[in-house]
């Protein structure tokens, strides 16, 4: 395999989960008489670049279909996280009713309806059908479509250029990532912005945040990788601030390298400077990790195994990406873990990939009253103990494995 930035031999294993299927496939009740497609689930490290990422076995149409069935508007967190954002760049630029704002992986318009509401001229691009659809419901322009190079030159001849782009958790989605940055510097007008957030890499590691790794991913981005891809398709990073979404990300701030007037901050070179000293940009990235991995895994896996024996029920709740890594990694089947609650009706009445554990809403899960419950968005954790805060009442307690097995 090569790097799908610099295309550079990939020789080192960053990390080995194994196989498993599409972490959003989740399934019907017929498709439960059906075999499943698992791919290996491992990630190797360019040691040119430093570009950590996935082995390809999946295409993104497959990945990111119509039945996708990802809401970002369920997480009450994140909707918060998207009016904070909207808030502060609209007062950082400017932004007004002459303005043009554009978001790809626009999802069902969780950030854009902010914009919109501030009478501020936006589009949604969104390859998943399901998603756009609830957008456009609430009355925002929506494009399904995957970005790239074509598509931001056929939106600027429209004249849809941008004076600000977003990217929120999609840079790690895209397989031709070097197309779809170049797609940036294309579609922003010359003074333009754009801000990219993702998972940091550096997280991952000094957390052992295995779990988001799945095949959605095909990329895990230091800043180190993310300053080369983006030089290289034409933009330039000004400035980058560390935010506690999703276990820890990065925004990246970034503008055409050809006309882009605004400095480069001392938070660039800050950041840089650690990642470096934690080995990111060295050959020994990652080491250590698997083993870390391996250990978590065991340790829920010895949990649920004793809770069963002690007659004692753990169910989980959050149908979400990092939960099917974890259980399909660690082989965690319907016996051990008899129910998944989720708050989204999208997913309500299916089954995870893998394990095929069925997702409930709430208040199945409230009337199992389990002693433990698995939050498996270990990054929501605050926000789902205070929803379930009612469980308290029959000394029900709240377990998280990242980044080590606790229980509170």
């Amino acid at each position: 395999m090569k790097c799908r930035h610099c295309r550079a031999e990939l020789e080192r294993m960053f990390l080995d989960l194994g196989t498993a299927p599409p972490s959003n496939a989740y399934l019907t009740r017929e498709q439960l008489h059906r075999p499943e497609r698992h791919d290996p689930l491992r990630v190797r490290a360019c040691t040119r670049c430093w570009l950590v990422q996935a082995e390809d076995h999946a295409a993104r149409e497959d990945l990111f279909a119509s039945h996708y069935a990802y809401f970002s508007s369920y997480s009450s967190t994140w909707l918060a996280h998207a009016e904070r954002y909207v808030d502060a760049m609209v007062e950082r630029l400017g932004l007004d009713a002459r303005s043009h704002v554009v978001e790809v992986a626009s999802n069902d318009g969780y950030l854009l309806q902010y914009v919109q509401r501030r009478g501020i001229p936006c589009l949604g691009i969104e390859p998943t059908a399901g998603t756009a659809e609830a957008a456009r419901a609430r009355g925002i322009e929506t494009r399904v479509a995957f970005f790239g190079r074509t598509l931001a030159a056929q939106l600027a001849q429209e004249g849809r250029a941008a004076d600000l782009m977003v990217a929120n958790n999609v840079l790690a989605h895209v397989p031709d990532i070097v197309d779809f940055a170049a797609g940036f510097a294309q579609l922003l007008r010359p003074h333009g912005v754009a801000t990219f957030e993702f998972p940091h890499l550096l997280r991952l590691v000094e957390e052992c945040q295995f779990d988001t790794v799945y095949h959605e991913h095909y990329s895990y981005l230091s800043l180190v990788a993310v300053e080369r891809i983006f030089g290289a398709a034409g933009l330039a990073v000004f400035d980058v601030e560390e935010l506690p979404t999703h276990g820890g990300s990065l925004r990246v701030h970034a503008q055409r390298a050809d006309s882009g007037r605004r400095p480069r901050t001392g938070a660039v070179a800050a950041l840089l400077g650690r990642e470096e000293r934690a080995g990111l940009a060295s050959p020994r990235i990652g080491e250590g990790l698997q083993a870390r991995a391996e250990r978590i895994k065991d340790d829920v896996l010895l949990f649920l195994i004793e809770q069963k024996r002690a007659r004692r029920t753990v169910c989980g709740y959050g149908a979400a990406a990092k939960g099917s890594t974890l259980l399909n990694f660690a082989g965690v089947r319907a016996d051990l873990l008899p129910c998944v609650a989720d708050a989204s009706p999208h997913k309500q009445g299916r089954f995870l990939p893998g394990s095929r554990i069925p997702i409930v809403d709430v208040g199945a899960l409230r009337a199992r009253r389990p002693d433990f419950v698995l939050v498996l968005p270990w990054n929501l954790k605050d926000e789902i103990a205070e929803q379930l805060r009612d469980f308290r009442a029959w000394g029900a307690r709240f377990v998280t494995a990242i980044p080590e097995l606790a229980i509170a």
